[in-house]
This record gives structure tokens, sequence and C-alpha cells, in this order.
């Protein structure tokens, strides 16, 4: 009487709640195939095993050959003279120059930096100086270029820089 009193009450949730029992029913066949994964399907040990035994690995001794000296024979001076000498090598190693438009827009740029701090300086919006011209500086340059009567493009140009230059009373850097 207890086994079909216990059907019939899980029936009855299931009934209720038909979502959360498929939910229910999913989970568990997940948490059942990754187990039946981890636990019979891969061959071999584990790469990283959790609680394998260390083991004590011994070096392997190598075999070494030497060669008496006495089997050493000098060269004659005709094939010294033979050998090319290596071509010399620059000093300074230079990176390989990357061409990547994208990472260089959104690199922070110290030319940008100097416009954001003389335009947040002189009061022309509070622009954080991050390098990175956002929305934020062209709001702040269309604001100064409007007070200047130059045309509000809100793009960082020779002419900003000269109008700024002026304005700081010394070149941007």
């Amino acid at each position: 009487m207890r086994n079909r009193n216990t059907v019939s009450s899980t029936a009855g949730v299931i009934s209720r709640h038909p979502r959360e029992a498929v939910g229910v029913l999913v989970m568990g066949a997940a948490v059942m195939m990754i187990f039946v994964n981890a636990l019979f399907m891969q061959h071999g040990p584990h790469p990283a095993p959790i609680f394998a035994p260390k083991l004590a690995v011994a070096p392997v001794p190598m075999p070494r050959t030497f060669v008496p000296l006495s089997q050493f024979q000098p060269l004659p001076q005709q094939a010294v003279a033979a050998v090319p000498s290596p071509a010399p090598r620059p000093h300074a190693v230079t990176e390989p120059r990357r061409n990547d438009p994208i990472a260089q827009l959104l690199a922070p740029s110290d030319h940008v930096l100097a416009v954001q701090r003389v335009l947040t300086e002189y009061g022309y919006g509070p622009v954080r100086p991050t390098g990175v011209a956002g929305p934020e500086t062209r709001e702040a340059i269309k604001k100064f270029e409007r007070a200047r009567k130059m045309p509000a493009t809100g793009e960082i140009s020779d002419r900003l820089i000269e109008a700024l230059t002026q304005l700081n009373g010394r070149p941007l850097n």
C-alpha cells in the first residue's frame, strides 16, 4: 500500500509541475552523462588526477660517449681560410611591425590624452583622461570648437591642436 501511495504522490507532483519535472529529469540525465563520460569513456589516466599518488621519478642515466683527444687533428691552414666568417648580426633587435589598424584605433594615445587634459583643464567638459577618444571627448571638442567659432566636427585635427596650443600657451605633450 505504501508503494502505491508513493507512486501516486510522485505522479501528482509531476502532473502539477510538468516543466519542473522535465527540468529535473534533464538535469539528472546530464549529470549521469558527465559521470559516465568521466569514469568509463576516457582512455588512459587523467592528465591531472586529483587523488593520484605522487611517484618519485628517478633520472634516467644517459649513455656518454667520449672521444679521446688524440683523435682530434688540427685543420690545415687552407681549410681555416676557406671557412666563411658569419655575417655580422644587428645589435638592436626590432619588433616586427604589426599591421592592425583596429588595435591602433583602440590603443590609448598620448596625443589624445594631452587633448583630454587641456579640454578638462579649461572647463570644456568633464573628460576622463584615458587616452582613447570616446563620446565624452568628442562632445568636449565640439564644445571647444563652437566656443572658438570653428566648424564643430568633434574630431582631433591639426586646427584643433593649434587652437589648444594657443590656449594652453605651450605645446601639448
